[in-house]
């Protein structure tokens, strides 16, 4: 389960930074958001909850790591911002949102980045 929550952890900051690079495509073409960014924004959102799901699996099973809570508190972020801006939004699907999606996916990407740096996301080990 470990090495499934790196994966995943991994391709969660990739899945961020090529939804930034695309919403700055769209943007800069000033195309409106399709229903296929929606979809991959959407999918970056369960992607997250997976990623939280697993985390709970291994917290329940007694592995821990260094800053748990800091862990959770930061993937609680990753889980709803999207949805969040969504909301914040109203649906909206111009340039203007396609820049802010863009945006803060990629700060989703080095807040994700970040925290594997910091070894926020593990090494999971047992409770001392």
């Amino acid at each position: 389960m470990l090495d499934i929550h790196a994966i995943l952890f991994n391709m969660h900051i990739l899945y961020s930074f090529t939804l930034g690079i695309w919403g700055a495509a769209m943007a800069f073409r000033n195309q409106s958001i399709s229903g296929n960014y929606w979809g991959a924004v959407a999918t970056g959102t369960i992607l997250a909850a997976g990623i939280v799901l697993l985390g709970i699996i291994m917290t329940a099973q007694g592995l821990r790591t260094a800053r748990t809570v800091t862990y959770y508190i930061y993937m609680s972020w990753l889980v709803i911002i999207m949805p969040g801006l969504y909301s914040l939004l109203r649906g909206r699907d111009d340039r203007s949102a396609a820049i802010a999606f863009s945006i803060l996916s990629f700060f989703n990407a080095a807040t994700s980045l970040s925290m594997t740096q910091r070894f926020i996301t593990g090494p999971w080990a047992p409770e001392a």
